[in-house]
């Protein structure tokens, strides 16, 4: 037989249940066709989902866990199985979604089976060749992207970065946030629900865990203060309250047991203690070493009073008797941080130990250099903090409570944005939520009217007036209300500087890391820049003198590095054993480099003369 003919030949199929292969089907499309029409009649589990692959003649059966799956409505002949008869029937109560699942009009596919499927958006897109249709057409995003307003007028990068940003907003993140001891929480003084909202944001009963609130927002520059995406905010509102979060911090201690039987001890140090850090570090403790509530805290104040017994079990004192010393080891205040103490938990651990857990409180007002972020990817720092009195305002009296530069809107193309913040003007005069749900949600249209009823321009522009000079400001500005968010990245928490401080073991250079008191890198590019410049003895003070100079003695005759023996007071070379050496000024980092060259069993010499 030809090769010819044997393409014609139907292909036998290869069936797989949950990746295992089973056998070969000759009518593999009459399978598939029996086995959807048996789970559409409940004679197979719903969570069944068939995918045929034509193009590898391979049948997958899949019934196994792990699947992400979602649900359409079946269509049939160019017509929804959902009927208006059995909508009317599900709206009052006489049908649940199980019936619908079971009747075959609702059917979950999973990613495989969707590849065999032809989805239609709405019931007038459908023709023959449609299969299935969204349930809604706004479910064809995710559950964070769905409930941001008006996510189809956005580009879809600044859809990912608004996702991104809802998930760092601070808000109410839970109820009983009282009771609980997390590491680090933020809650929200006055959270609010926004006034345009989306279904599955009321769906999923969302404003029950608000992370925001309506600010009334101006587009306009200011001065230059919010060039970029550098936003102005008004002090006043700030005094009232508006974006002010307060966080909540917990630090943890606990009594360990050591192998020898001793124990950590939960107390106030006295002064025999190996690393007393003075009466004051002490003064907020109560008597039982554990710091009050309500107490004003601040960086490197104890909180916990705690001693441990000696790293070694025996110390040999002057006079030859066995003398334990304790050592301090308290719970303090981290540096730059301050507070009031919240509340104190004295608990028990899985292995009997008495663990101390201090909650501390502190507020958190919105300050030059925080970040805010509206739902569309509009994210920006405060600027400019400006007096009310000072802020261009309207004939009504109306004071805005951000101004965001309307440079920001086009390229990013966030239409949506303008959208919501004229909705929100409109929900504001009319007293009513607004509906932001993409493809179904208000438009443009709709608040035109409302803002036209209630006196306003109908494209949301306003005259303003300068508040310096109460004059008005020559072209008409666009001003609405809108949702904003504060995002947790506080200038407060980021803050860092240091002049002397730790360094590390191994390199002598300092510390990295704002916990760790660390120093600022100096990097490449900054010491390029200087080299640019020809600030030679910049470089040499920050790469050296601030960093890890050290001096170290170097033979003269082979080059190696020598040491001073303190028993003869000589300086000596301990390679060639010569006694002429030079002290010569180096990086630390540079002399480990030697160390680890030798470690390779090559012999690195530093050949020494005078200065010309």
């Amino acid at each position: 037989m030809t090769g010819e003919k044997m393409a014609k030949l139907p292909r036998k199929a290869s069936i797989y249940v949950n990746g295992r292969y089973v056998g070969d089907f000759d009518r593999a499309a009459d399978l598939v066709k029996r086995l959807r029409e048996k789970r559409r009649m409940n004679e197979l589990n719903y969570q069944t989902n068939i995918y045929h692959n034509k193009r590898t003649a391979e049948v997958f059966i899949n019934t196994d866990s792990g699947r992400v799956r979602k649900p359409y409505i079946v269509v049939e002949n160019g017509k929804p199985r959902l009927t208006s008869e059995i909508l009317e029937k599900a709206k009052s109560g006489m049908l649940t979604w199980q019936h619908l699942v079971k009747m075959g009009v609702i059917e979950y596919l999973d990613a495989e089976e969707e590849e065999n499927s032809y989805i239609a958006l709405k019931p007038e897109l459908i023709d023959e060749k449609h299969t299935h249709m969204e349930l809604d057409a706004s479910t064809i995003f995710g559950i964070t992207a769905s409930v941001l307003p008006y996510v189809e007028h956005n580009s879809s990068p600044r859809i990912t970065m608004a996702c991104a940003m809802a998930k760092q907003s601070l808000g109410v993140y839970a109820s009983n946030y009282i009771c609980r001891y997390d590491t680090k929480a933020y809650v929200m003084y006055y959270p609010q629900q926004p006034i345009v909202q989306t279904d599955s944001y009321r769906v999923i009963n969302m404003k029950d865990a608000s992370a925001g609130q309506n600010f009334v927002v101006a587009l306009t520059s200011y001065k230059g203060y919010n060039m970029a995406d550098a936003i102005i905010i008004n002090r006043s509102a700030i005094d009232r309250g508006l974006g002010r979060v307060m966080m909540l911090k917990t630090y943890e201690t606990e009594e360990r047991q050591y192998p020898g039987g001793q124990k950590d001890k939960v107390e106030i140090p006295n002064p025999n203690v190996v690393g007393y850090r003075g009466e004051e570090a002490y003064a907020k403790l109560g008597e039982d070493g554990v710091v009050l509530p309500e107490t004003d805290v601040s960086e490197r104040d104890v909180l916990v009073g705690k001693t441990s017994p000696p790293r070694f079990l025996e110390e040999i004192s002057v006079f030859g008797a066995v003398e334990e010393k304790k050592r301090e080891s308290s719970l303090a205040l981290k540096s730059g941080e301050s507070g009031k103490v919240d509340s104190v938990m004295v608990t028990e651990g899985p292995s009997g130990n008495r663990i101390v857990k201090v909650r501390v409180r502190s507020v958190k007002i919105p300050e030059l250099g925080d970040k805010f972020a509206s739902r569309h990817g509009q994210k920006g720092v405060v600027g400019l903090v400006v007096p009310q009195e000072d802020m261009p305002f309207t004939k009504d009296g109306v004071v805005p409570d951000l101004i965001i530069n309307p440079h920001a809107i086009p390229s990013r193309m966030t239409v949506g944005h303008l959208l919501e913040m004229l909705g929100g003007k409109a929900g504001s005069m009319n007293g009513k939520l607004m509906d932001g749900t993409a493809f179904s949600g208000n438009s443009e249209e709709d608040y035109k009217k409302i803002l036209s009823n209630s006196g306003f321009n109908e494209y949301g522009e306003e005259t303003l007036y300068d508040g310096i000079s109460g004059q008005p400001i020559k072209s008409k500005l666009f001003i609405g209300v809108i949702y904003y968010q504060r995002l947790h990245h506080l200038v407060s928490n980021k803050m860092h500087m240091r002049s002397r401080g730790p360094v590390q073991l191994l390199t002598h250079q300092p510390t990295e890391g704002r916990a760790r008191e660390g120093g600022l890198r100096f990097g490449e590019m900054e010491r390029d820049c200087l080299i640019g410049y020809g600030a030679s003895m910049l470089i040499k003070d920050r790469l050296l003198d601030e960093s890890d100079k050290t001096v170290q003695l170097v033979c003269t005759e082979c080059g190696s590095l020598a040491t001073h023996n303190f028993v003869k007071d000589k300086d000596v070379c301990a390679v060639c054993g010569n006694e002429s050496v030079e002290a010569v000024e180096m990086s630390y980092a540079f002399k480990l480099l030697l160390d680890e060259i030798k470690s390779l069993y090559v012999f690195p010499r530093i050949v020494v003369k005078d200065k010309a």
